[in-house]
């Protein structure tokens, strides 16, 4: 039977049942199986991705500087809400719709506005001023070069562009500066009966058993044992770790000869520009009309006795510079455009090139002066150099450790003891620590985070490697777990007991407020009131906004009142702290006099206003591109 089916399938009768099989599927989509899309995105904007991995860029810099805010005391769990992540992805959606309409409406970013950034970034400078050695070892450092970063620094940028245009337009009147100081400075006429808090004798009474067990049963989250995990882990710093390095002066001078190009301090240019801008979607006509008024003004640049500064200050379409000249300092290989760079460093002292074709437009571009780069001597570099070469011995032997440590517990993700027995680590342990975090790594919220994993407490596996900062890791997994347990009955039943009699008293203490505050809305005498209450009647007159007398709730709350009507007070039943209440009678509100305000406070709360119409406008400018976008959200891909 196998020989003949063998047969059957080795013959024509074969090819031809396979053929068929090829050319039926061809047509009903076996191809997806090779060709087969799966979606990344988590948003799309008009047809803009925005992918997977910008966002947990995003949320990882959310996070970042949310800790930093709360001085690291956010529960990781925080980070893992859907409406925390959603604000995340707004924020990305909000950046790619001004982006996308910054690209429409040909709001550029000039190199001069890149640079000007670049250089007031603190990590670049020295002395206060930029540095193009730091600037350059920190990108390397950071495995960047210094065109990726001027590319993301330049999308940051047009990211600000429209939005403070935007901001930049909104102002404020003298009119909406004594709108607010009529606010401001409005004082109010107003009586108050302070009722107060219960006190301990008007909670007393009994509390049976069954009223404090059916407490219990009601408020059993509050009476809990919070969920607490102990920790095993492996700590893996570079800062301890031991090397082996030879640093003598043989080795560092080997290395300052492969590295020497690294101590060089590069080829400058000192150059002037006038830019004639070319719109992003410029006609033909346009273009010609922009190279025309470039090659007038590079022929007047070349003219004998030109003032290229006047020039480019009467007529450069960029900003940042024309006020100076068209001056654009010091300039290295790699801070501008390819196109403009090849056409400065073609250039002798003193020379005006022809006009130049960038992204911008056309550039009439006066190389003022140059230098040559120059390799700095290695005495003065020796120290640098031995830190380095420690820091990378060290850097180098991390990374072999940690990755023989992840390979490891990969292996045997069930303990410890293997990987710390292979590379001599000793495990320590952590006190139990609740969601909110404990001592030690157990302050850090990436270490809470994975102590209550998934992969830590319910698989029972080690984590994976746990960022604590640069080239220092931990790996942890459960030595002991406690679930959030209710705290038994016994144990809490006279912290109920006081709740209770609290509670009846807080109830008694409201009932009564409310029974006196009807007889105000009434029409009855709040002073005869508050003598039957027994308490005092106090008056207020002329009372600001920032008055110290009476407590701060109270005086929000009379700030909320409405305007009385007239001969007719408005009234109010205001709760305070701790049970208290205050009964109300607002009886006129004076508007502040905006005469009061020197003119220096004016002039601040005028660009205070501005500023907050600005931020409005934004918002408001922001709100109309996205409901004139196309949007689509994969929520479910937000990991």
């Amino acid at each position: 039977m196998l020989s003949k089916m063998r047969n059957l399938l080795s013959g024509w009768l074969a090819k031809i049942f396979f053929g068929l099989l090829v050319f039926v599927f061809s047509f009903f989509g076996i191809e997806s199986y090779f060709v087969a899309r799966t979606d990344t995105f988590v948003a799309k904007v008009d047809g803009h991705e925005v992918s997977q991995q910008d966002f947990r860029t995003a949320m990882d810099n959310y996070r970042q500087r949310a800790q930093q805010q709360s001085g690291n005391k956010l529960d990781g769990s925080y980070f893992e809400k859907p409406e925390v992540k959603r604000q995340v992805l707004d924020a990305l959606i909000d950046r790619q719709v001004v982006m996308q309409a910054g690209e429409e409406l040909g709001a550029t970013v000039s190199d001069v506005q890149v640079r000007d950034a670049i250089a007031a970034i603190p990590a670049f400078q020295v002395d206060g001023k930029f540095d193009d050695g730091a600037y350059r070892a920190v990108l390397a450092a950071q495995g960047m070069s210094p065109l990726a970063f001027q590319e993301r620094v330049r999308s940051d940028l047009e990211a600000e562009t429209l939005p403070q245009a935007v901001e930049a337009s909104a102002f404020a009147t003298d009119a909406d500066v004594d709108a607010y100081l009529r606010l401001k400075l409005q004082t109010r006429d107003f009586r108050y009966v302070q009722l107060p808090a219960p006190g301990a004798g008007e909670g007393e009474g009994a509390v049976d058993d069954a009223e404090i067990a059916a407490y219990y049963n009601a408020h059993r989250s509050d009476f809990m044992n919070p969920e607490t995990v102990a920790l095993q882990y492996l700590e893996l710093d570079a800062a301890s770790l031991k090397v082996d390095a030879t640093i003598d002066d043989e080795s560092l001078k080997k290395r300052y000869e492969d590295e020497k190009q690294r101590f060089v301090l590069p080829e400058q240019r000192l150059a002037s520009h006038i830019l004639v801008k070319v719109p992003a979607n410029a006609t033909p006509a346009q273009q010609k009309a922009a190279l025309e008024k470039a090659q007038k003004l590079d022929a007047e640049a070349k003219a004998p006795g030109a003032d290229f500064a006047k020039l480019a200050e009467q007529n450069s379409d960029d900003l940042g510079s024309k006020r100076q000249g068209g001056d654009l300092g010091w300039v290295s290989k790699g801070d501008t455009d390819p196109a403009f760079e090849a056409a400065l460093f073609a250039l002798h002292k003193g020379q005006v090139s022809d006009p130049v074709l960038s992204s911008e437009g056309y550039h009439v571009i006066w190389l003022r002066d140059e230098r040559a780069g120059e390799a700095k001597p290695f005495e003065q570099v020796k120290g640098e150099l031995a830190k380095q070469m420690l820091d990378s011995e060290r850097e180098r032997k991390f990374s072999e450790v940690a990755g023989k440590l992840t390979d490891l517990i990969y292996q045997d993700p069930s303990s410890l003891e293997p990987a710390a027995r292979a590379l001599g680590l000793t495990i320590q342990t952590t006190d139990a620590f609740p969601r909110s975090g404990g001592q030690g790594i157990a302050a850090n919220p990436k270490v809470v985070e994975a102590a209550f994993s998934n992969t830590v407490l319910v698989e029972g596996n080690t984590s994976d490697p746990v960022e604590l900062g640069p080239n220092h890791i931990v790996v942890l997994r459960d030595a002991k777990h406690t679930a959030a347990t209710p705290k038994p009955l016994d144990a809490v039943r006279d912290a109920i007991r006081q709740r209770v009699l609290a509670e009846r008293a807080e109830a008694a203490a409201k009932q009564r407020a409310q029974t006196l505050y009807a007889k105000l809305q009434q029409g009855g005498d709040l002073q005869a009131i508050a003598a039957d209450a027994g308490a005092q009647m106090l008056t207020a007159a002329g009372t600001g906004r920032d008055a110290q007398q009476p407590e701060q709730a109270l005086l929000d709350a009379v700030f909320r009142m409405p305007h009385p009507a007239a001969a007719k007070p408005s009234t109010a039943l205001v709760p305070l702290e701790h049970g208290a209440y205050a009964l109300v009678a607002l009886d006129a509100v004076h508007a502040g006099d905006p005469a009061k305000a020197a003119q220096q406070e004016r002039s601040m709360l005028r660009q205070q206003l501005g500023r907050m119409y600005g931020a409005e406008a934004v918002r408001e400018f922001v709100a109309a591109l996205r409901g004139a976008a196309k949007i689509k959200t994969a929520e479910d891909r937000l990991q």
